[in-house]
Protein backbone atom coordinates (compact mmCIF):
# COMPACT_ATOMS: atom_id res chain seq x y z
CA UNK A 1 0.00 0.00 0.00
CA UNK A 2 1.40 3.22 -0.88
CA UNK A 3 0.89 6.08 1.21
CA UNK A 4 -0.18 9.31 -0.17
CA UNK A 5 1.58 12.38 1.01
CA UNK A 6 -0.34 15.73 1.18
CA UNK A 7 0.37 18.37 -1.08
CA UNK A 8 1.03 21.04 1.74
CA UNK A 9 3.62 18.53 3.49
CA UNK A 10 7.03 17.18 3.10
CA UNK A 11 7.49 13.49 3.87
CA UNK A 12 10.96 13.29 5.73
CA UNK A 13 12.42 9.37 5.68
CA UNK A 14 14.60 9.34 8.95
CA UNK A 15 17.65 6.86 9.05
CA UNK A 16 19.18 6.05 12.49
CA UNK A 17 22.72 4.33 12.01
CA UNK A 18 20.94 1.28 13.03
CA UNK A 19 19.69 1.58 9.34
CA UNK A 20 16.11 1.32 10.97
CA UNK A 21 13.96 3.73 8.62
CA UNK A 22 10.64 5.43 9.39
CA UNK A 23 8.09 8.23 7.84
CA UNK A 24 7.52 11.54 9.11
CA UNK A 25 5.06 14.46 7.62
CA UNK A 26 6.09 18.13 8.35
CA UNK A 27 5.12 21.52 7.26
CA UNK A 28 8.19 23.01 5.39
CA UNK A 29 8.19 25.64 8.48
CA UNK A 30 9.20 23.19 10.66
CA UNK A 31 13.06 23.32 11.43
CA UNK A 32 15.54 20.80 12.28
CA UNK A 33 14.66 21.73 16.34
CA UNK A 34 11.05 21.10 15.95
CA UNK A 35 11.57 17.76 13.84
CA UNK A 36 14.15 16.80 16.57
CA UNK A 37 11.04 17.08 19.19
CA UNK A 38 8.56 15.65 17.23
CA UNK A 39 10.94 12.49 16.44
CA UNK A 40 11.46 12.65 20.21
CA UNK A 41 8.13 12.90 21.64
CA UNK A 42 6.56 9.97 19.14
CA UNK A 43 9.53 8.24 19.07
CA UNK A 44 8.36 4.87 17.27
CA UNK A 45 8.30 1.51 18.85
CA UNK A 46 10.34 -0.52 16.39
CA UNK A 47 13.45 2.08 17.40
CA UNK A 48 12.79 1.57 21.02
CA UNK A 49 16.75 0.32 21.20
CA UNK A 50 17.96 3.52 19.95
CA UNK A 51 15.74 6.04 22.35
CA UNK A 52 17.70 8.84 23.39
CA UNK A 53 17.36 10.47 27.04
CA UNK A 54 16.58 13.88 25.43
CA UNK A 55 15.53 16.00 22.22
CA UNK A 56 17.98 18.00 22.22
CA UNK A 57 21.03 15.84 21.09
CA UNK A 58 19.20 14.68 18.12
CA UNK A 59 20.86 15.49 14.87
CA UNK A 60 19.26 15.73 11.04
CA UNK A 61 21.70 15.46 8.42
CA UNK A 62 21.02 16.16 4.99
CA UNK A 63 22.92 15.61 1.84
CA UNK A 64 26.05 15.21 3.79
CA UNK A 65 25.99 17.93 6.45
CA UNK A 66 24.45 18.52 9.75
CA UNK A 67 21.57 21.18 9.89
CA UNK A 68 21.54 23.34 12.57
CA UNK A 69 18.20 23.37 15.01
CA UNK A 70 17.20 26.77 13.45
CA UNK A 71 16.89 25.57 9.37
CA UNK A 72 13.31 25.02 8.35
CA UNK A 73 12.51 22.74 5.35
CA UNK A 74 11.85 25.09 3.22
CA UNK A 75 14.72 27.33 3.70
CA UNK A 76 16.07 24.06 2.25
CA UNK A 77 14.11 24.34 -0.75
CA UNK A 78 12.77 20.82 -0.07
CA UNK A 79 9.71 19.92 -2.51
CA UNK A 80 6.27 18.75 -0.89
CA UNK A 81 4.71 16.44 -1.49
CA UNK A 82 7.74 14.14 -1.67
CA UNK A 83 9.61 12.12 0.07
CA UNK A 84 13.27 13.34 1.50
CA UNK A 85 15.65 11.03 3.38
CA UNK A 86 17.42 12.24 5.90
CA UNK A 87 19.74 10.43 8.44
CA UNK A 88 18.97 10.97 12.37
CA UNK A 89 21.56 10.72 15.05
CA UNK A 90 22.70 11.20 18.93
CA UNK A 91 25.79 13.62 18.95
CA UNK A 92 25.85 16.14 21.59
CA UNK A 93 27.53 19.08 19.92
CA UNK A 94 27.60 20.22 15.93
CA UNK A 95 31.29 19.38 14.43
CA UNK A 96 33.41 23.05 13.83
CA UNK A 97 32.51 24.76 11.02
CA UNK A 98 35.39 25.37 9.60
CA UNK A 99 36.50 21.72 10.21
CA UNK A 100 36.63 20.24 6.10
CA UNK A 101 38.46 22.79 5.40
CA UNK A 102 41.41 22.25 7.71
CA UNK A 103 41.31 18.97 6.76
CA UNK A 104 41.76 19.26 3.15
CA UNK A 105 44.17 22.23 3.69
CA UNK A 106 46.56 19.44 5.65
CA UNK A 107 45.57 16.68 3.24
CA UNK A 108 46.06 18.32 0.17
CA UNK A 109 49.65 19.80 1.32
CA UNK A 110 51.04 16.11 1.44
CA UNK A 111 53.32 15.43 -1.06
CA UNK A 112 53.06 18.81 -3.20
CA UNK A 113 55.82 20.32 -1.63
CA UNK A 114 58.10 17.75 -2.61
CA UNK A 115 59.46 16.16 -5.40
CA UNK A 116 57.80 12.65 -4.88
CA UNK A 117 55.68 10.38 -2.07
CA UNK A 118 55.92 7.12 -0.69
CA UNK A 119 53.13 5.65 0.18
CA UNK A 120 53.93 2.47 2.29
Amino acid sequence: MTRTIPEDKINLRLILVSGKTKDFLFSPAASAGDIAHSVYENWPPEWSQEKVERAEILRLIYQGRFLHADVTLSALALPTGKTTVMHLLPRENLPEPNQNERIKETSSSCCFSTASCSIL
